[in-house]
């Protein structure tokens, strides 16, 4: 069943604003044509039949859900960089399919396996996909995750312009958060020191504080095509971390 954003959202309205620090950034630049960790250019041909997902190492391989048919691997380009490539791969039966990729980006002080609040850095590991939500309406009614609309996403007007509209489109990452919750839900299991709001969101072409963002499109694309039945997930970090 479709959770609507009255019943999933309205609950939270309050405490959106402080959550939305989990996100966003006030840095320039764009990245173009990068490259992820298995070599391949955002946005190139499709690639199938590939045995294992490549670009990661056994650490963080082992960690995918043996039920998981969809995996979003966040290459990031360094430790200390916010620039990322977004893959999505998809299971055909023993094998993985490089579906889509997107440029994007991460933390503007890169990643981390300790992320605390307000550092800046996103966390690395494989992490699961339940909730989206956001500004607009869902692209894909009925056929994605469940999905909470709200005006509680919408970025502080007190921010960069260039930022308004980070959260019209947002998939929860499942990072000290509480699983089947709109994504703007203020629980913290972990407590707050861990920090949260970890999201997949729109691009504005700059690091972000701790989330990983990409084209309005490719939002647009994994909202219609992740679907819970396929158990999807996140794989995020940079070279040395997926690969280690």
């Amino acid at each position: 069943m479709r959770i609507s954003g009255s019943l999933r959202a309205g609950a939270v309205a309050v405490a959106g604003i402080a959550l939305l620090a989990g996100c966003g950034g006030t840095d320039s630049g764009r990245g173009e044509g990068r490259h992820d960790a298995g070599g391949h250019r955002a946005g190139a041909s499709p690639v199938a039949n590939l045995k294992r997902i490549p670009g990661l190492g056994e650490r963080l391989r082992s960690r995918i859900p043996a039920e998981a048919g969809q995996v979003v691997a966040v290459y990031g380009r360094g430790r200390n960089s916010a620039d990322a490539t977004v893959v999505l791969w998809t299971k055909n039966g023993g094998s993985w399919d490089r579906t889509r990729s997107w440029t994007g980006h991460n933390g503007k002080r890169g990643w981390t396996t300790d992320h605390r609040q307000d550092d800046k850095r996103s966390p690395v590991g494989v992490f699961t996909l339940t909730d989206a939500g956001g500004v607009l309406p869902d692209p894909g009614p009925g056929k994605g995750l469940p999905y909470s609309r709200s005006a509680a996403f919408a970025a502080p007007r007190s921010w960069a312009e260039s930022h308004w509209h980070d959260f019209d489109y947002v998939i929860a990452i499942d990072y000290n958060r509480v699983k089947g919750t709109a994504p703007n839900d203020p629980t913290r299991p972990e407590g707050q020191a861990k920090g949260g709001s970890i999201w997949l969101h729109m691009d504005h072409g700059s690091g972000t504080s701790g989330c990983v963002s990409l084209s309005k499109s490719g939002m647009a694309y994994l909202l219609r095509t992740l679907d819970p039945a396929r158990h999807p997930v996140v794989v995020m970090g940079d070279r040395a971390h997926l690969t280690g």
